[in-house]
């Protein structure tokens, strides 16, 4: 009996964690055809390069924007037939994580649920500029993170290493 009380009392204690995605909005989007006509007369050979990027920012207790950037370049040879630059941003209510559990959230969780809608805005903003429709693989978010911190965790020893020096 004192088990259940117990147990009850810790989990009475521990922080309930509350994620709600809040609200999804186009914040930015740029779509550039920099040879003009002149791409229509070429062999549609293209070149895909991918960008990715993330920006988190806290706009009030348990609040977090999260833009996710994403910019496509297509190249027919040297020359740049398009480019496409779409920010997705969305706003989540994140309550009850802290540390690395909240930073994993707004860099896997928000920009997963995010992607799609960036998705869908390239492909239409690209098919509106006359080119054949372009769907974007799936990005695993995770393993994205999972990276990034290897790579900090790397340079951190590096610069130990060079201050013990």
């Amino acid at each position: 009996m004192a088990e259940e009380l117990n147990g009850a009392a810790a989990n009475a204690e521990a922080p309930k964690v509350q994620f709600a995605m809040q609200r999804i909005y186009l914040k930015d989007l740029s779509f550039e055809t920099p040879m003009g006509v002149e791409v229509f007369k070429k062999q549609w050979k293209p070149q895909v390069n991918q960008e990715l990027n993330t920006k988190t920012a806290k706009i009030d207790e348990d609040l977090y924007e999260v833009a996710l950037t994403l910019t496509i370049t297509v190249k027919l040879e040297e020359e740049t037939a398009f480019l496409v630059e779409v920010k997705q941003a969305g706003l989540f209510g994140i309550k009850g994580l802290e540390g690395q559990q909240l930073a994993q959230a707004l860099n896997t969780a928000c920009p997963q649920i995010l992607f799609p809608y960036a998705r869908e805005v390239i492909d239409n903003a690209v098919v509106k500029g006359s080119f054949p429709a372009l769907m974007l693989p799936p990005v695993n978010f995770d393993a994205l993170f999972a990276t990034a911190l290897n790579q900090a965790q790397k340079q951190a020893e590096g610069a130990q290493a060079q201050a013990d020096a």
